[in-house]
């Protein structure tokens, strides 16, 4: 076999094996490849996948993209609903084809999910040299533009020599799998290796399967974590990303339930719980509620479960005031278990440490006026929220509007994704989440382009997801929420769903700018400075003060064949996108993609958080609005803390 047909065949052949409260998965790791083809691939892994297509479609199915960067956040994509349990290996060639992945390696990598890539390389025998493409470095020749995936990698390695293929394989599918050490594996195949001969063991070929790890909780910490929970007077359950990839969302909500203990959750841990259940607060943060931030403001034990901590999770170091503020992190990775200076890191499978914790504090209730205060909050928060949602702004309406009319237009269990810009804030703090797999945004790199290529990838997963059920149940309705910005990044992958007849429903919120970045930079004194899509003014050499761009989104979108439905500005502008979204939703499973453009005012912010992100203010400006700016920064600055939590651990128990 060549090299290339030995890794397709090879990555058919592997399986993921978990075990979740008694019930048995095994499903394939890789179900198929995205790919595009150049010189660096298309006589090795292209020539491979072509003859797997012809001796049988089922072994490894390959599916092209129009964009390497977008077929790795596909990746992503369907790697994150199906929570960790499989993902796409993507190949691409030399050159510019490798270096298009970098960011898509760098959003598997920081938002702890798995990708397989396969970026060609030059030749290894460097028999034609140099190639098309290839970076020539004067001080080091075993350099290639490939090496840049490094410090993006979980796991890296080049197969320089046939032999090797085991080795590297065999290796990056464990990281592949271990979901303490999981992100972007690359494995570099020099484009002559690709198409070299070997022969294969036949145990490099049979079925393998790779069990998750779920590792169980020290018992003596859950013992200590009890014990300083007992003690404290107001707790506060933070829950990320890890809650719902180790399916412990019904285990977070019993503990909730029987100790009282309000949990607030981060970007990746929307889904925890429902929004409307008596102990949840909500988003927590500088894109939180004001409920989650309130509670927090005076925690005095923070029980962080499955999160990495974000600056946005912890307002920066601002959240957490109370002097005597202790944390107990409940982690898979030991790299997040040990953050925040934490009294007590518990080093484990999320869902396993919950069943222990919730046994060791039989008969412990937090005090009745920390409920008190979380019904309060709750009920504050979820006026704010009504109010922005039902106010009516003509003929443009507010973002806050239009996230509400898509929440209302969608059924629980459909899945919103999103990723960059001022939506993945809002949708954080106000989208009504009723389903554990019903919120997706990309949140650790805040990728823009990022939201269709995902979607894409989410709405794989869901159509996966409904086959393993096999009970008739069409497949979630997949729903991207996405700005004129990001879409512009890269819209590329509607033509993907089109060729394939993928149904996703696009909502493209048209603000003529960066309006994220707009109000930000309003805040600091820069006055939008560089943010809006407007004609040159030669004069003034600015764009801030120029005409709309005579730019058509919703007609670019209808010229690569999705169906596009149009809401008008006006008084009916909401009225009418719920009924957009609604048709969109109606369209049947194959149709392909359904894209509503909507145009939105971007001066209307959403509701406060009360909370604080921490990005520098010039210290010296002409400018009176940069004054004015450093002044409120300082202020807040002064309530940030170096070093959240201390090393204590807590009275000895007996």
């Amino acid at each position: 076999m060549t090299v290339a047909q030995a890794v397709v065949e090879f990555l058919g052949k592997q399986y993921v094996v978990d075990s979740i409260g008694g019930v048995d998965y095994r499903e394939r790791l890789i179900p198929g490849i995205f790919g595009i083809f150049g010189h660096g691939n298309v006589a090795g892994v292209g020539q491979a996948l072509k003859q797997e297509q012809v001796r049988d479609p089922d072994v490894m199915p390959y599916y092209p993209g129009r964009n390497e960067q977008a077929m790795v956040h596909q990746a992503v994509g369907y790697a994150r609903h199906v929570r960790r349990r499989a993902t796409y290996a993507v190949t691409s060639s030399i050159g510019p084809g490798a270096t298009n992945m970098l960011t898509g390696a760098a959003v598997a990598t920081t938002n702890r999910l798995p990708v397989l890539l396969l970026p060609a390389d030059t030749f290894a025998t460097r028999a034609a040299d140099p190639v098309l493409q290839q970076l020539e470095r004067p001080d080091a020749y075993d350099i290639t533009v490939n090496d840049a995936f490094r410090p993006l990698s979980r796991y890296f390695d080049r197969v320089v020599r046939p032999e090797q293929l085991y080795s590297a394989f065999l290796n990056g599918l464990r990281v592949l799998t271990d979901p303490a050490d999981t992100g972007a594996v690359t494995i570099s195949l020099p484009q002559d290796v690709q198409a070299e001969t070997l022969d294969v063991p036949a145990e490099f070929l049979a079925e393998r399967e790779w069990r998750i790890r779920r590792p169980e909780p020290d018992e003596d910490d859950i013992l200590r974590a009890a014990q300083l929970i007992r003690s404290a007077r107001r707790p506060l359950i933070i829950a990320g990303g890890g809650v719902l990839y180790a399916f412990a969302t019904a285990q977070l909500a019993r503990l909730a339930e029987l100790t009282g203990i309000p949990v607030a959750y981060t970007q990746a841990g929307v889904g925890s719980l429902p929004w409307d259940a008596p102990y949840c607060l909500g988003a927590v943060g500088s894109t939180g509620t004001t409920a989650a931030n309130a509670v927090a403001h005076d925690a005095d034990l923070i029980i962080g479960i499955g999160t990495r901590y974000e600056d946005f999770t912890t307002a920066s170091r601002t959240a957490f005031q109370n002097p005597d503020v202790k944390f107990v992190n409940i982690n898979v990775a030991p790299l997040d278990a040990y953050k925040q200076g934490t009294a007590l890191p518990i080093v484990a499978d999320a869902r396993k440490a919950l069943l222990r914790l919730t046994e060791a504090l039989s008969g412990y209730r937090v005090g009745a006026d920390l409920e008190q205060l979380v019904a309060a909050e709750k009920k504050r928060w979820n006026a704010t929220v009504d109010e922005v949602f039902d106010t009516r702004h003509v003929p443009l309406p507010s973002q806050n509007e239009i996230i509400g009319a898509v929440r209302r237009a969608t059924a629980a269990r459909d899945v919103v994704v999103c990723a960059a810009g001022s939506l993945p804030g809002d949708l954080h703090k106000m989208w009504r989440i009723a389903d554990p797999f019903g919120y997706h945004v990309e949140y650790a790199f805040s990728t823009m382009g990022y939201e269709i290529p995902g979607g894409l990838g989410v709405k794989r997963a869901a159509v996966d997801e409904a086959r393993r059920a096999g009970n008739g149940e069409s497949p979630r309705d997949v729903v991207v929420m996405v700005g004129d910005g990001s879409y512009l990044m890269m819209h590329t992958e509607l033509v993907t769903a089109v060729a394939e007849g993928i149904k996703l429903i696009t909502v493209l919120i048209q603000n003529h700018g960066y309006a994220s970045i707009g109000a930000l930079s309003e805040s600091l004194g820069s006055q939008r400075f560089g943010t809006r899509y407007r004609t040159l003014d030669p004069v003034h050499r600015t764009f801030d003060d120029g005409d709309l761009l005579p730019v058509d989104l919703a007609a670019n979108a209808q010229s690569l064949g999705v169906r596009v439905i149009r809401v008008e500005p006006g008084d009916n502008a909401v009225a009418d996108l719920e009924t957009a979204v609604a048709k969109a939703k109606a369209e049947p499973e194959g149709s392909g993609p359904v894209l509503i453009h909507v145009e939105s005012n971007p001066l209307i912010d959403a509701p406060d958080s009360e909370s604080w992100w921490d990005v520098p203010v010039a210290g010296a400006s002409e400018l009176e609005s940069t004054r004015d700016a450093r002044s409120t920064y300082l202020r807040h600055k002064a309530a940030q803390k170096p070093l959240i939590g201390d090393a204590e651990t807590g009275p000895a128990h007996d």
